[in-house]
């Protein structure tokens, strides 16, 4: 609210000091050239011409921020503003117009008559009028592109904080305090019995996620083929962990393998998932991860098989799941989706959907 008053008081302000140059300035022409003409209503014509300009310039800042120019609509947008620029400059003209017929300035002016002042007018102003449009429509963007570009900045040290959070929690395996003490008691229990191979693999695999997320350190994205990679070695250790009781499923579309995601997104989704749906059964559970692209859409999906939700579908949000929450919205605002519910067929399902972009492309 502050930023915006500055902005009108700039505006206001700019227009005042045109408005009293321009009169004094036409006023002190007429003297030099002996023309008998009252200072009053020359200020109040000459100064009254821009003075409109205060309230018609917030107007076309509002229609810049209403219709902004954007790459995908650009035309329409072009579209709406010569039409509203013709618009304006033909009210602007209208108004100084009556200016004229009700102080009637000019002594040398035989008639009055609106229609003879508004034709005047029009072809003395109309085309400047139409420039200042576009003028101050341009300062206008300008200025709220400038403001989203700070903003963008800021929210791009506040992801960076988040993401570097993430990665220390994941480090630490804080998607389940018990991750890490129970990798290392199977690998105790593997060595005691004598299964070497088995305890140097589940070693590896723990090494190998513990390196994958110190690689991605300060990514913000990754490509989905690079966050299945780190999701494959999380797997591996839970599947060493469950022996037969889980099962995993990966319904991958060849064209999503390059489309961008958050880093360390799936992780928490998955391991809350095997929790929930695996953990809680003593027989053998299914986790099916899907990907699909719809049309601009990235979806990806993490069921189970296990009990499903409550019946109000109530969520212990731990801090895996609100970290994932957040740092969605801080990246996509509206245009992520993220719903818990349960499938047709039994069990839960998240559903998470965000813009397709591929990880090639540069924003």
């Amino acid at each position: 609210m502050k930023t915006r008053w500055v902005s009108w008081s700039l505006i206001a302000g700019f227009w005042v000091v045109v408005g009293v140059l321009s009169g004094v300035q036409f006023y002190y022409t007429m003297l030099e050239e002996n023309v008998p003409i009252s200072g009053q209503k020359v200020f109040s014509v000459q100064a009254g011409q821009w003075f409109l300009w205060i309230p018609i310039s917030m107007m076309i800042i509002w229609l810049g921020q209403r219709f902004p120019f954007e790459r995908k609509n650009w035309t329409s947008r072009l579209a709406v503003h010569l039409v509203a620029s013709a618009v304006v400059a033909g009210v602007h003209v209208g108004f100084n117009s009556l200016i004229i017929v009700l102080t009637k300035p000019f002594p040398w002016r035989k008639s009055y008559e609106f229609s003879e002042v508004f034709w005047g007018r029009l072809q003395s102003i109309f085309d400047l009028d139409f420039l200042i449009y576009w003028g101050v429509l341009g300062v206008g963007l300008a200025f709220s592109y400038y403001q989203k570009y700070r903003e963008g900045e800021l929210q791009a040290v506040e992801l960076q904080a988040q993401l570097a959070q993430a990665q220390l929690q994941a480090l630490k395996m804080q998607l389940h305090p018990h991750f890490l003490f129970n990798t290392l008691n199977a690998i105790a229990a593997l060595v005691r019995k004598n299964e070497n191979k088995a305890a140097t693999d589940m070693l590896a695999g723990l090494s190998d996620l513990l390196r994958l997320a110190l690689e991605n350190v300060g990514a913000q994205e990754v490509s989905l083929q690079r966050e299945l990679e780190f999701l494959e070695r999380y797997l591996e250790i839970e599947r060493i962990r469950f022996a037969d009781r889980l099962n995993v499923r990966m319904r991958i579309a060849p064209e999503t393998l390059d489309a961008r995601v958050p880093n360390l997104i799936l992780q928490p989704l998955v391991e809350n998932a095997i929790r929930h749906g695996v953990a809680v059964r003593a027989t053998s559970g299914v986790i099916e991860i899907c990907a699909e692209r719809h049309e601009e859409r990235l979806r990806l999906q993490i069921k189970d098989d296990g009990p499903g939700l409550p019946p109000d579908k109530s969520l212990s949000n731990g801090v895996g799941l609100s970290n994932t929450m957040a740092r969605l919205q801080r990246l996509y605002g509206s245009a992520q989706s993220l719903v818990f519910d349960n499938a047709p067929e039994g069990g839960a399902v998240v559903t998470l959907e965000i813009p397709f972009e591929l990880a090639s492309v540069q924003r």
